[in-house]
């Protein structure tokens, strides 16, 4: 009797000691990439001396830390689009490399829509990890608002958010009938449920750097923000209130690493860095190595075609905030192409650079991958101004409205308040005339108010006979229009044309103080 009741006892205080110590400490590691957009090879930036990326080694890596401690494998988004390893296949090819890779969870980005919903919804079938678009409404089949993992007894919410300004950065058809909330809207509406679920909050973000800091103090309760969109190269996180924001740069070259420390649902610890991604040999992934070549031979199939040389680098990197060669060039071949008197395309547009040497196909679509096509509009001086405003207006998170010209000339000062940075402005050497007329040469995605342009889009439309039919323009405003062959086949012929090219800046785009 007396062993029975010893025993009891005995029982009795191991409940109370287990009910009454604190919950074990538990360990999580997030892997994470962003903005990878099909740069499944190793390659050298323009003006850099270091080859980085190549998704075999970047999986190799991911193989390695994994091993080491629970990971969670994450992409913030601008998986499927862009250089033409993925192109080519509709972002076939990067959400096998994925699947392979065995990613946890996606959020959608904006260039995830480039290619319509349709074929949206066949890329979010084929992969074997949630895809997700909290803020994103009206988008059937697929997108999920968030995924609770487990991991090592640890329960995990992520919840995926997208940049709500998708309708400006993608061809209005592709995002027809959806509605993109504010992202802090959708987290607040899951996040009091998933709290009660879940020992961890991730939001993984597809909205920029800055958004992402914005969205930490405007909702407090999110244990780590993923991000993506502004291919920020965050070496160490940052920390907002409670929240831990990271980001891995672009197309590879970097591997996110954060390591946490959880004890009753809070985070006690953390360390962060980026891991860069070198092509040593030895280090990569066979597998994966395997089938980015397998994609690889069809791409260079149809694209390894020689076209002619570039007798200099042709700078694509720095689009975003100042006149470059690159930029000269392609709009010199679209206002010559239209018969314009000017032309304005957005830098955003421009994905990559050339390097110099020997021009393909290849490296044609790679910088514009987009299907646009050439289009001239009739904008008034007024329109022009208020355009080339607008293209300025972002230039501090490098925004991808920054305008490349041809035919035109203008200074701008970006400590002018945004909409009175513009000035001198000249066509054809001449000084613009704010109620004169003139042909303006651009896509068919900024004609449609793409990039947040409205003057072009308000010129177009006031055309008593505009038309938008399945994404064809008409309207007596527009007087050129070529959808039967998209912006690279122009390049593409102009190039063949010229056999050696060697654009140079020329000073059509001048900072002044």
């Amino acid at each position: 009797m007396k062993k029975i009741i010893s025993l009891l006892i005995s029982i009795s205080l191991a409940v109370l000691l287990a009910v009454a110590a604190p919950a074990a400490a538990a360990e999580l590691r997030i892997l994470y990439v962003n903005d990878f957009h099909g740069f499944a090879a190793p390659y050298q930036s323009v003006g850099s001396q270091e080859v980085l990326g190549g998704a075999a080694y970047l999986a190799g890596e991911v193989n390695k830390l994994r091993k080491e401690k629970p990971s969670l494998l994450l992409a913030a988004g601008d998986m499927i689009q862009g250089n033409s390893w993925a192109n080519l296949s509709k972002g076939k090819s990067s959400i096998a490399l994925m699947n392979l890779m065995h990613f946890d969870a996606m959020v959608v980005g904006n260039h995830e829509f480039d290619f319509g919903q349709r074929v949206l919804k066949k890329r979010i079938a084929q992969a074997r990890f949630p895809v997700l678009g909290a803020n994103v409404q009206d988008f059937k089949d697929g997108l999920k608002p968030f995924v609770i993992k487990k991991i090592q007894g640890l329960k995990v919410a992520i919840i995926g958010v997208v940049t709500p300004d998708t309708p400006q950065s993608t061809h209005p058809r592709n995002v027809a009938g959806l509605k993109f909330l504010p992202p802090a809207v959708a987290v607040e509406k899951y996040l009091p449920r998933l709290k009660k679920q879940a020992d961890l909050i991730i939001v993984l973000s597809h909205c920029g750097f800055q958004a992402d800091r914005k969205l930490a103090g405007q909702v407090p309760g999110i244990g780590v923000i993923v991000g993506g969109h502004s291919h920020t190269k965050l070496l160490k996180p940052a920390v907002v209130g409670q929240t831990i924001i990271v980001q891995a740069w672009e197309h590879a070259k970097a591997l996110g690493v954060l390591d946490l420390r959880l004890a009753d649902g809070k985070i006690t610890n953390f360390s962060g860095h980026l891991e860069m991604i070198k092509p040593v040999p030895g280090r990569e992934d066979k597998a994966v190595a395997r089938l980015v070549q397998r994609y690889q031979a069809r791409v260079n199939k149809v694209l390894g075609q020689k076209i002619g040389v570039a007798a200099v680098d042709l700078d694509g990197e720095h689009v975003r905030q100042r006149e470059t060669n690159l930029g000269d060039f392609l709009a010199d071949i679209f206002r010559k192409t239209a018969g314009a008197d000017a032309a304005i395309f957005n830098g955003g547009g421009i994905r990559t650079s050339i390097p110099k040497g020997e021009i393909t196909v290849k490296e044609v679509y790679a910088v514009l991958p987009f299907d646009n096509y050439l289009v001239a509009i009739k904008l008034t001086g007024k329109q022009i101004k208020e355009a080339l405003e607008h293209g300025v207006s972002g230039i501090e998170e490098g925004a991808g409205r920054f305008p490349q010209v041809s035919g035109l000339s203008f200074t701008y000062s970006r400590k002018a308040p945004a909409g009175s940075r513009v000035k001198d402005i000249r066509i054809g050497g001449a000084p613009l005339d704010p109620k004169k007329e003139y042909a303006v040469a651009t896509n068919d995605f900024m004609a449609a108010g793409g990039d947040g342009y409205q003057a072009f889009g308000e010129a177009l439309k006031s055309s008593r006979d505009f038309a938008n039919i399945g994404g064809a323009l008409k309207g007596e405003k527009l007087v050129y229009n070529d959808a039967g062959r998209w912006l690279r086949t122009l390049v593409i012929d102009y190039i063949r044309e010229q056999k050696e090219i060697a654009p140079k800046v020329d000073g059509r785009i001048q900072e002044k103080d």
